[in-house]
């Protein structure tokens, strides 16, 4: 520790009075000392994290952390604020302040001193003793674990608890030990829970949630072992833990690796927050599943999932609704995207005829053009041949986890069999998943439970699911299915340019976000085929131009007119040309995340016209991905060029008219500052 954290790192005064401004404070003592590279990509991986929960704790807490590859060596700087800053935190603002950064390849090592500071943080003496520090190198001695000067040794020797004390502390638990528990009644066997703690990051929540776990637990006086499933990876409890064990509670903000292994307990699921600010509340809730006899499967149906959390407070039907179908389409895009491509290659390299070429197993000829344009087409349609099934799956994996995945498949393959489609494949998981949900509720025999993930459950939920696809719903489903298709097949003039509008204005709207998704996959389902119609050609080609110009409008008007936008959005500009280029709408969410009033509507009305303009134009696309680089596979290209060229103006033009009725200049205020930012969904290539 005594490396990451120096006097130099230390601001007892902090004067900033917004979660933004403590950071940029703080990162830019790191640049100061060369530990940090880039201020303002730092800071755009701080937001980015921030973005996915807050970092605020209760207690006067606040550790604004990410792992980023402008860091150069595993960093903290610390601040104390007079006045409280607000992260977010339920009890109020923060008075401390740690700014933790990690290099995007930081070593084991450093992620588990990290870790050992983490769990300082959940003991009040070590932070009373902070508050109490006179100067920057008593500070940073007590974060470090050493004695303080002479000074102040008096004062915090009993607090200054030592960091090999708290990783001996994480040791224990990874081994299934546990210190300090309250003695029992003679011959009463204490209860016992093991608990798994993980977060996004998985540097500070997973290992402060395991600590307060950990003290709550001696305090009620049972035995609690936890696992931290962070960023340095995780030690699994010995299996005669777990399986000794009463309870489980899972407190985690990512999936559980190897869930498996609690399977068959009362189950108590949750956000890493609530292992962090409620344990005790945790702990009494697992005890009372396991005297009801409630087991993992009946504990919160439909929750726990690596995409589905029941446990979170407020959460209602509609958002559970849209995770379980947005786990499907994330899983279907990349099939679209490379089966898409292929099939598209094959028809640029060998004409339109390729689709009625030989199989290359029967005929391929190395030197022959036409049997590589084959070969291309056919692996295209294996990959989209999985369309329909995965989305069935993971939607059912999104709503029942594992068990989910064969009756979710086996739905799918049998709603594309019969023609049902993109909403047959919906319904398929839907249902999928709701039946193993029931299935889980039934009380099973103890002598059972081991055969239910493996051979009941799936054996009964696809018995259940094929009937009600093959004879009660999927035929209705594809009768509206084809009845779909024909009414878009027959659109043409005006209402083809109303749903050019339609389709511009949901590609932009979130800019990567459900609606967009929702927009994207109608697109990629008409052409999931191997013959799609012109239509849904001209659909394709509409989502994917009107995707592409909120970054490039955004782009444009950076260069434009400079003095409107940030430093660091001038930087993100300049990206933006070529995320926008290559059909990745989120390069335009920095700029959003700063300035949504502004630019979400600017960008929703440069997406609506180029969408206008393409049905208008007629282009068409078979490919569900690629932007311009696809350009050659575009029917009327030079049209469809046009048409994304005047959304990019009007986006642009809009934003800047837009940002200059504003009275006050941004010279100073950072989008990368802000608490919204791109998510690790922004970052993949997907539906743009």
């Amino acid at each position: 520790m005594s490396d990451m954290i120096t006097a130099d790192l230390v601001d007892l005064d902090l004067s900033a009075d917004t979660k933004e401004a403590a950071a940029r404070a703080l990162a830019e003592r790191m640049v100061a000392l060369g530990r940090v590279t880039d201020l303002d990509g730092f800071l755009a991986d701080v937001a980015a994290r921030e973005a996915q929960m807050p970092t605020g704790l209760d207690g006067g807490i606040g550790i604004p952390h990410c792992r980023s590859e402008h860091v150069t060596e595993p960093t903290l700087a610390f601040g104390r604020s007079a006045a409280g800053i607000d992260f977010g935190a339920a009890d109020g603002p923060a008075d401390l302040i740690f700014l933790i950064a990690a290099p995007a390849g930081a070593d084991d090592a450093h992620l588990t001193i990290l870790s050992s500071l983490a769990r300082q943080l959940m003991n009040a003496e070590f932070t009373d003793a902070l508050r109490s520090a006179g100067d920057a190198v008593s500070a940073a001695a007590l974060i470090r674990g050493e004695e303080p000067p002479a000074a102040d040794a008096a004062a915090s020797e009993e607090p200054a608890d030592s960091v090999a004390s708290s990783v001996a502390a994480s040791a224990d638990a990874a081994t299934g030990t546990t210190s300090d528990a309250p003695a029992q009644a003679s011959g009463e066997r204490p209860f016992r829970i093991v608990a798994v703690t993980s977060c996004p990051t998985g540097i500070a929540h997973t290992y402060m949630a395991a600590e307060s776990l950990e003290n709550a637990g001696r305090e009620a006086g049972v035995e609690l072992v936890v696992e931290t499933q962070g960023s340095a990876g995780f030690s699994r409890l010995d299996p005669a833990v777990i399986a000794a064990a009463d309870g489980v509670i899972f407190a985690h903000d990512v999936s559980v690796r190897e869930k498996d292994r609690f399977a068959g307990k009362p189950t108590v699921d949750v956000g890493v927050k609530a292992g962090i600010n409620r344990p005790a509340e945790l702990i009494a809730e697992v005890r009372e599943k396991a005297a009801r006899g409630e087991v993992t499967a009946a504990a919160r149906p439909g929750g726990g999932t690596p995409v589905e959390r029941a446990g979170e407070p407020g959460e209602g039907y509609g958002t559970k609704l849209r995770k379980w179908l947005m786990s499907g389409v994330s899983y279907m895009v990349p099939f679209v995207a490379a089966g898409g491509l292929l099939i598209a290659l094959g028809f640029a390299i060998g004409g339109w005829e390729i689709n009625k070429a030989k199989p290359v197993t029967e005929h391929f000829d190395w030197l022959q053009v036409d049997s590589w344009a084959a070969l291309l087409f056919q692996i295209g349609v294996v990959a989209f041949g999985f369309l329909i099934p995965v989305l069935a799956g993971y939607i059912a994996y999104g709503m029942a986890d594992r068990p989910g995945l064969v009756p979710g498949f086996v739905g799918g393959m049998i709603a594309a069999n019969i023609n049902a489609g993109f909403l047959g494949g919906l319904a398929a998981g839907l249902i999928a998943g709701a039946v193993v949900l029931g299935i889980q509720r039934i009380k099973i025999p103890p002598v059972l439970r081991g055969i239910m993930p493996v051979v009941v459950i799936p054996l009964f939920s696809s018995i259940a699911v094929g009937f009600l696809m093959l004879v009660v719903i999927g035929k209705p489903i594809a009768e509206a299915q084809k009845g779909m298709t024909d009414w878009l097949s027959g659109l043409s003039g005006t209402n083809a340019v109303l749903l050019g509008i339609l389709l511009g204005l949901m590609m932009c709207f979130d800019l990567g976000g459900p609606v967009n998704k929702v927009a994207y996959a109608f697109a990629t389902g008409g052409i999931a085929v191997q013959a799609p119609s012109d239509s849904a050609m001209k659909i394709m080609a509409a989502v994917m131009a009107a995707g592409m110009v909120p970054p490039l409008g955004m782009a444009l008007a950076t260069v434009v007119r400079k003095k409107l936008f940030t430093t660091a959005e001038r930087e993100n500009g300049k990206a933006a040309w070529v995320l926008g280029a290559s059909f990745i709408s989120e390069g335009a969410i920095p700029f959003a995340a700063a300035d949504p009033l502004r630019v979400i509507p600017a960008s929703m009305a440069g997406g609506a016209v180029t969408g206008a303009l393409t049905m208008a134009f007629g282009s068409t696309l078979r490919a569900p991905h690629g932007g311009i680089w696809v350009t050659f596979l575009i029917g009327k290209p030079f049209l469809y060029l046009l048409a994304i060229a005047v959304g990019t103006a009007v986006t642009a033009g809009l934003v800047i008219l837009l940002k200059g009725m504003r009275k006050t200049a941004p010279e100073g205020t950072s989008a990368a500052g802000s608490p919204v930012a791109a998510t690790a969904e922004a970052k993949q290539p997907v539906a743009a």
